[in-house]
Formats: C-alpha cells, structure tokens, sequence
C-alpha cells in the first residue's frame, strides 16, 4: 500500500482562506480510460503517451477518487511535445480571481527539479502564456509518496504573452530539458484556488441509499449531498458478513453508481460517504442490499430503459428540470432537443414504474413554466440554453445565438405528446395541458419560412445575426418532424406544398437503389447515419401509411438493416464488428464527433448503442441480439450510470466516458414504441395530426415489405407468424409470396367467439417477404378487447392460420 504523506510546497506570499467552491477544477475524476477534456501533440524525437490526442487515465493510482492522469515522456533534443488538460465542458476560467495552481503527483522512481516538464496556459482563442520553467519554484519530486505541488499563478500574471488572462481555457505541461530519459508522472486533483484551506469539518453522510440489482451489475442511488464543497462521493463494498472496501467513486454532480461485477445470482451490500474539496470524507452511510439475477428478454428491455431514464431524471437540471446536454458536461448546459426528448421520457417513467404519475406531471409541469420564461425567438427555442436562468448559450459558431426550429420540433414533438398523455382533471394536469397548448400555439413556424413565397423552412434566425447561417432545411434527414409539425400548426402555419416543394423537393430526396440487396426508397445512398429514422419518429408514428414517395416504417427499417449488413460486411476491417455489433450514427469518437454512417469516409470503427437500440420498432429481432451483446459480452467496458456509454471503438481500444440527452433519449421512447406503441399513439392522438397528414397526402397503406437479405426469392406462399406476440398495441403478420400472380393477400382477424373483427389486404404484391400490419383495432377503429386473436391469411386458394395474443 502506498504511503501517503502529504508533503506541500507553499510558494504563494499570501494564505488567503477562501470558500473552496470557487476553486477551478481542470481534473479530480475520469469516467473513462482517457480525459475528454484534454489534448496532447508530440514531435520525434520526443515521445509522449497519448490515449488518441487525449490524456491518458490510470486506474493503479489516485490521491482522490478511482484514477489520475498518467503523464509519460521522454525529452529529446530536436522534439518536443505538450498535453493539455481542461475543465469538463472546455470552460473560461479568470486567472486574476486565483492565486495558485494546485496539483498532487506520484512518481514510482522521483524525478529531479530539473526535469519536471514546463508549464503554460491557454485561452479561449488558442493563444499563450509564455512558458514557465517548474524547476524555478518546484524541488525534486521524491519517489513513492503523492505530493501536492502549489505553483505560484502570479508567474503567468507577469509573463502572459499574448494570452488572455480572464478567458483560459487550458493548463498544459510541456517538454522542458532533453534528458533523454523515459518519465512517468502521475497527476491527480489539479485546480486553481486562492489561498490555504484549514476546513477539517467533513460534508453530510449520504442517505437514503437504494440499490437495484440487475443480471450482471447493480445500480446504486442517494439522496444528494447539499455540502457547498461537495467534491464526491466514496462507494464501498462487502460480500454478506465480509469486510467493506472501496470500489468506486462518483462525481458532485452525479448521485449515482453501477457496479457491474458479472455475476449472476451474486449479493452485496453497499455503502457510500460524502468527500470535500479539503479531501475530508463523511462517515459510512446505511448499508444496502443488492442481488443480481438472470433477466429475460422482457426484463432486459425493462432494464435498459430504468438504466437511461435516470439521465432524464436524475440528472436533470435542477432547477428547470431540463435535460442536460451531456455528462460529463457544463452543468449549467441544457438542451433543447435532448429536453423535449426527456419530456417524452417521463410518460414511460411512469407506465414501467420507475416514478409516480404525480411526480412525472410535477416534473413536466416544471419542465414547461421555464420553457414558457425561458429566451425565444419567435416561438422558437435555442439549441443550449442555460438552466438556471433560460438564457441562450451560443451553440458552435457566435451566429447561432438565437432559435433554433428543428431543436423546438423536437420541443413540440414532446409537448404534443405529454399534452395528450398527462389527460386527467385535477390541477397539475389540467395546467400542463394548457401551458403545453401556450407554447405550441405560440411557435412562429410561418416566420422561419423567411418570406411568403419561400419553399422552404430556415434552420436558424438570430436578433443579433438576422437570417446569416442562412441554412433552409429539406430531406432527407433528421428534420421531416420540423414540416410536418410547421404544416399542422393551428396558429401559425406554413402551406402543405412546402412538404413536396421543399422538404421533398431535393432531385435526390428519391434514391430507388438497392445496397445488400434490401430496397432503400428514400434518402441519400445506404440512408445516412441512423438518427434520421429515430428523431422525427418519437412520436411520428409512420406505421400504416405513406406519402407520395414512400412507406417511412419500411424505408427506416430497409435504412437499419443496411446499416447493420454494411457493419457485417465490414468493408474498413474494424475490430467488433459483426451481425452482434453494428449501428452507425452520430456520437463521440476517439477523434471528437462526428455523423457515423456507411461510407468510407464516416465510418472510423465506432459503434454507438444508441443506433441499434433505438431501431427496435423497425428491427426487435436484430436489436434484440445488440443488446445481449453489447450487455452480457461488453458490458463491464459500456455499461455505466445511466445506462450504455454513448459510444466505443474497439480497433482504437476507446470507449467514451459520456452520455448524451439526443442519443440517450431515442433508446427509452423507440424502445417503449417497440413494446407499447406508449408515444406513437400520444401523439399521433392529437388533433392536429391527421387534418396535417390528409393536407400532405399520407394515405392508408398497411404493407411493410420486407426485402430478402440474400436476394433469393420465396419458392411458396408461406406463413411466418406474428411478432411480437403477445403484443400491444400492434403486432406484424409475416408472409412469403412467391413470383407474382393476380390475386391479392388478405387476412382475416377473429376473436374466440368466430366472429370477424378486421380484413386487411393487399393488392398483387410481388414476389418477396412481407408483413401487415394491425394496430389493435376492429373496422370502426375501437380498440379491441385483451384477449386471444385468431388469423387466416390467403393468398389465392392457398389460406394459412396463426394465433395471437392482444395483453394489456
């Protein structure tokens, strides 16, 4: 065991006592093997250890918490090299308002004064302090021990070269002497504070643990410490009558922990403290009880959704309850669009039980009052904005500083959806309905059209920029809810033409191709990354129906299958990939973000969770296989609090430490979709809908082929049965149709007393496989009674039968 002694440098001429919650944190944890916020560049003859361009992350050493930042160099004449760390979201930080830098280092062999690296800091516009030698106020580091290293920041008050002092954004450690020899420096607790601190008192116990136990890991839960220099929580562990060590450790912002073990039909009992700035811990809390046990396919799905319900929930900005945009991330940082997805959240919260209806509707209800005082732009939100107060948070470039259209589709789609769930009369539901109607109603779509005569729909409008990014929106992509939401609009809305003129008014909106030998009807080749058939269909239910161009059920679904033959196909040779591993779409890399799709230039080896998980409506069987995967075979590396990492990349030995609102959110709703229909039928309910749905030209088509996968076409009509079964609300009747001939398929739905509930049909398919769908519902369109369902399907003078199950 590692002795620690705590041995500090005092460099600063003043010991001013300072509350540590203005300290500035640039690294006390990392969720993953390398630090996100970082970025390292080396030039031969040096050599640096570099995770990507990140800074690597070692779980063997920690002063605080479960790892540090592993900093290995060697300094050679000729090269040099650099690696910075920054605070979570790349904050600003005000060097004047600090008067040290603080850090603690290991090192296994010490390191001479000497050969310490160099110091430097960056601001927001990437320019530079000049660089400050350590071996100037810094003795040698002695071996074995952590040590707490306070470095005067008046040395870059007095050298700031052309950096800006109030806007720094990075620390970085730099090549210095060329020794020639290899080093190793641990790096733990680095932040600027102001003076010493003498605090000794430690923060509250931690209360109110619970423990959930799953087939191979458990999720601990408590109440959050409200200690101002909160830093952490400890998480300890014991086997029933064994000895508690700990395991883990979690951030302030985050009361919240998984512990995947591996182990099925495994108990244990868990405690946690609370930790300080000043390092001091709490004592133990109450002990909690978890045990682990098999799950079935049902009992999976139950768990992925409770797993990424907690980011909408637990981490949900407390004051606005919106959803932040990431974790780890600014936590002042809310998303528009990750919101209204959260808002959609909440209706399956409840239905599975994860939280009360009264506290769903208390948290909605929060949700819309400050939506309704937050920054717009005629109706529009931004695409950040700031949680506390609705400020708008510029998002990329200084001219997106204003609404955002397709974020607040993706508000709209949430408000249209909780308005029709939330149905009862008492107070908070009545009043979400009404605020929820307010904010809709209030949306300027017409305005976002830019003029009269325009075709089209702007992305975005600025006060400050005008119609600048000058960026209209047509398909096909993640956007089609933004026209069908501007041409249903009761108060402000835009002429029906624009779906065909602009939204579909692109000469490639059409592809008519085949990849893999699966049809793909719409959108640009192998369909792009996958978020464009999950977005616009949270509460878009395109089962049943199509447009002039096509069947969006089956195109999305052609769209995932050849997302998932591509990764099978794996024309790159990425490690992972396989008929168990698939899904492209946009998310974290080991190399930034980027859009994911199946193309050379997009597909760098990245998997991300939510691409495959959220293609359950359009591929369960195929979804299903992921998830087993991806939790039972992957799940210690992508297994996390709230639920599965946001992505990973096995041939780069790279799994992202954060969850994101826009990936996390389509997994619980497409996923409740898939098993309920919960949101489709929400908001596809509303009133609005079918008027903007008959103005476009949807018509009724209950068809949604299925293209074989090896190209071989059926030698016979054949029945494949129904899935799901049991179902609700809707289930899929499978069929094979051999080379075409004039007759047409039909089926026949009966209950148990003989008598005939519905007859779908289909005119004179063509040869290939096949599925129609029923919703649950009797000619007159009532939903039919629980019970058993029997069907006769035919196809000329040949009838095949099936039974199935309608549960509510």
């Amino acid at each position: 065991m590692k002795k620690l002694l705590m041995m500090t440098i005092i460099l600063s001429l003043f010991t001013i006592l300072w509350a540590q919650t203005d300290d500035y944190i640039f690294f006390d944890e990392s969720t993953s093997d390398y630090y996100d916020p970082s970025w390292g560049y080396v030039n031969a003859p040096s050599l640096l250890e570099r995770k990507g361009y990140k800074f690597p992350v070692d779980t063997d050493h920690s002063f605080q918490g479960q790892n540090s930042l592993r900093l290995s160099w060697m300094s050679n004449s000729g090269g040099d090299w650099g690696i910075a760390v920054a605070g979570i979201g790349w904050p600003p930080r005000d060097v004047n308002q600090k008067d040290t830098l603080s850090f603690w280092v290991y090192t296994d062999n010490g390191i001479a004064s000497a050969n310490l690296p160099l110091l430097y800091l960056e601001d927001l516009s990437d320019q530079k302090t000049d660089k400050i030698k350590m071996s100037d106020y810094i003795g040698d580091v002695p071996a074995g021990e952590w040590y707490n290293i306070r470095f005067p920041l008046q040395s870059f008050k007095d050298h700031p070269g052309n950096a800006d002092l109030t806007r720094i954004k990075t620390i970085f450690y730099g090549q210095d002497v060329a020794d020639g020899v290899a080093h190793i420096l641990y790096l733990d607790e680095i932040r600027m504070v102001s003076g010493q601190s003498t605090d000794t008192i430690p923060p509250a116990v931690p209360e109110n643990l619970a423990a959930s136990g799953y087939e191979k890991h458990v999720v601990i839960e408590w109440d959050p410490v409200g200690d101002e220099d909160l830093a952490g929580y400890n998480i300890y562990r014991a086997a029933p009558g064994g000895a508690f060590q700990k395991i883990g450790a979690a951030t302030k912002d985050l009361s919240i922990y998984s512990n995947y073990h591996g182990l099925v039909g495994r108990s244990y009992n868990y405690k946690v403290t609370a930790v300080d700035m000043s390092y001091n811990e709490s004592g133990q809390s109450e002990q909690v009880l978890a045990t682990t046990a098999a799950l079935d396919d049902e009992g999976l799905l139950d768990m992925v959704q409770e797993c990424t319900f907690r980011f909408f929930w637990n981490y949900a900005h407390p004051v606005s309850g919106l959803s932040r945009e990431r974790y780890p991330g600014n936590p002042e940082t809310v998303t528009s669009g990750g919101s209204g997805m959260g808002m959609m959240t909440i209706p399956v919260g409840i239905e599975r039980g994860f939280i009360t209806r009264e506290e769903g509707a208390t948290h909605v209800l929060k949700m819309l009052n400050f939506l309704k005082d937050a920054n717009r732009f005629h109706g529009a939100w931004s695409h950040w904005m700031n949680g506390t107060t609705g400020a708008v948070i510029p998002f990329g470039q200084k001219e997106d500083d204003g609404g955002d259209i397709v974020e607040t589709a993706y508000v709209a789609e949430g408000l249209l959806t909780v308005r029709q769930y939330f149905n009862l009369d008492n107070s908070d539901e009545t009043q979400i309905r009404a605020v929820a109607t307010e904010l809709w109603e209030s949306i300027e779509w017409d305005w976002y059209r830019r003029t009269e005569t325009s075709n089209y729909i702007y992305w975005h409008w600025s006060p400050n920029y005008g119609w600048e990014m000058n960026m209209p929106i047509y398909g096909y992509n993640e956007c089609m809810i933004v026209y069908l939401l501007a041409i249903a609009s009761p108060t402000h809305s835009v002429p029906a033409s624009l779906w065909e003129d602009g939204w579909a008014g692109q000469s490639d909106y059409e592809n008519g191709k085949s990849f893999y030998g699966i049809p793909q009807y719409v959108g640009w080749d192998r369909g792009g990354p996958l978020f464009f058939t999950h977005y616009s269909f949270l509460g878009f239910d395109p089962r049943g129906i199509k447009d002039s161009h096509t069947n969006y059920y089956i195109n999305n679904r052609n769209i995932s299958l050849i997302n998932r033959a591509w990764c099978i196909d794996n024309p790159g040779s990425y490690k992972g990939y396989s008929e168990d591993c698939w899904g492209l779409t946009a998310s974290d890399d080991p190399f930034g973000y980027m859009a994911h799709e199946p193309t050379t230039d997009h597909d760098n080896g990245t998997i991300t969770p939510t691409a495959a998980l959220s293609a359950f409506p359009y591929t369960p069987e195929e979804s299903m296989q992921v998830l087993k995967h991806f939790y039972r075979v992957l799940g210690e590396d992508i297994v996390g609090a709230l639920g599965f990492k946001d992505a990973f990349n096995q041939s780069q030995d790279w799994v992202a430490g954060s969850y994101i609102a826009i990936d996390q959110g389509p997994i619980i709703v497409m996923i409740e979709n898939y098993r309920s229909g919960l949101l489709w039928e929400n908001f596809m309910g509303n009133p609005e809908i079918q008027p903007m749905l008959d103005a476009i030209g949807f018509v009724t088509d209950t068809t949604t082929a299925i293209s074989p996968g090896n190209d071989v076409l059926p030698k016979q009509f054949t029945l494949c049965g129904n899935y799901p079964n049991p179902f609700n609300p809707g289930t899929k009747i499978r069929f094979e149709v051999p080379l075409r001939r004039e007759q047409k398929v039909e089926v026949f739905i009966y209950n148990l007393n003989g008598q005939l509930v519905r007859n779908l049909q289909i005119e004179t398919p063509t040869a290939g496989n096949y599925e129609i769908y029923w919703n649950g519902r009797d000619e007159m369109s009532n939903l039919c009674v629980s019970g058993i369902y029997l069907y006769r399907i035919g196809y000329g003078d040949h009838f095949q039968s099936g039974k199935m199950l309608l549960t509510k």
